[in-house]
């Protein structure tokens, strides 16, 4: 079921955007997404989150603000089941548009992304962390 954020989600998010980093980005150094965790976690609340919840247990969440989806987290236990893909539908009936970065290394979410219609808008580098991006958008049709 999705649903908006809750308070109490917050510390199962938190470890799901932890974990999905870690996970997902084997090419940035582990500390870069522990020392931001602090400043992840005042900023997650005022985005816009919505969250997939199975049985009360949260197993994925995404968060936009305006049209800009920040993140979208799924689960390991639970990726490759339709919820990502579910959680970003959802997000589409309520936004004309989106538009989001993946780094280029993230070949998986890239290529989630593409199959989910959007497209590769410009390319340009992190500053944060001197990786190479995709600036990616998708326009209901």
């Amino acid at each position: 079921m999705i649903r908006p954020f809750q308070p109490q989600d917050l510390h199962r998010v938190l470890a799901l955007w932890l974990a999905g980093n870690l996970e997902a980005h084997s090419f940035i150094p582990p500390a870069y997404w522990r020392e931001n965790y602090g400043l992840v976690s005042q900023q997650l609340p005022q985005a816009d989150l919505s969250v997939y919840a199975s049985d009360g247990c949260v197993q994925a969440f995404a968060g936009m603000t305006g049209n800009y989806l920040a993140g979208l987290f799924v689960d390991k236990a639970h990726r490759s089941a339709g919820i990502g893909k579910a959680l970003l539908d959802y997000l589409k009936a309520s936004h004309p548009t989106m538009t989001l970065h993946v780094y280029q290394k993230n070949q998986r979410a890239a290529a989630f992304y593409r199959r989910e219609g959007f497209s590769i808008q410009a390319q340009g580098i992190d500053p944060s962390t001197g990786e190479a991006e995709w600036t990616m958008v998708w326009v209901r049709g």
